[in-house]
């Protein structure tokens, strides 16, 4: 009878993979219906589970898109840098840092945040959803994560005004990401790319002006 119980969850673990994923909105509601008292960052990437890297990707761009002063990119660039290093070498979620996985909020403040992000995410849950996702494998998750790594290098470089853009690219892949929206993907990745040619531009301009000068 132990047996049973034990293999019997399996046939309904292999039909959910064929469900369409849950929506952000909705598990992190979720989430916030269902925490203890205190919620752990660690207990949010468990939750969010393979879609973490695309989540935690859109968290650590968003700071790199607001006017800071002169370096600060180079911080604020190193956590995106962290999180794609990860899909490059093959994890299946996002690892965390002990201190910053045991990192708790309390309930009501969780849900407070969850309540004030909600509604944004359900009007963007409105054009952004899963369609045409090409990233089935690991392989192709792992490409995705070189080109994330890239572009992540790229706002951590001391490039002037070359940050923003690939910051933006990043925020728009890790919504894809997370959405398993392929329209969304591809227009991550042209950003992606034109951010790119940007940034080789401006270091090669720099260069030149540098070579000029001494």
């Amino acid at each position: 009878m132990s047996a049973q119980t034990a293999v019997s969850p399996v046939p309904s673990i292999a039909a959910s993979e064929h469900r369409p994923p849950e929506k952000l909105s909705d598990l992190l509601e979720r989430l916030a219906r269902e925490a203890g008292e205190r919620v752990s960052m660690g207990e949010i990437a468990n939750a969010l589970n393979d879609r973490s890297f695309g989540a935690f990707l859109l968290v650590f761009a968003l700071p790199n898109l607001i006017p800071l002063p002169p370096g600060a990119t180079m911080v604020l660039g190193l956590p995106m840098v962290f999180v794609a290093w990860q899909m490059v070498i093959g994890y299946q979620k996002v690892w965390l840092p002990r201190t910053l996985a045991n990192y708790t909020v309390d309930r009501a403040t969780f849900q407070r945040m969850v309540t004030r992000v909600s509604p944004w995410l359900r009007n963007a849950e409105t054009w952004v959803r899963p369609r045409n996702w090409p990233l089935d494998g690991p392989i192709r998750e792992r490409l995705f994560g070189v080109f994330s790594l890239l572009l992540s290098i790229t706002c951590v470089l001391p490039i002037p005004f070359g940050n923003w853009l690939p910051a933006f690219a990043v925020a728009i892949l890790g919504v894809a990401h997370t959405e398993r929206d392929g329209n969304c993907l591809a227009l991550g990745v042209m950003a992606g790319i034109v951010s790119i040619v940007v940034a080789g531009l401006v270091l090669a301009f720099t260069g030149a002006v540098l070579i000029r000068l001494f």
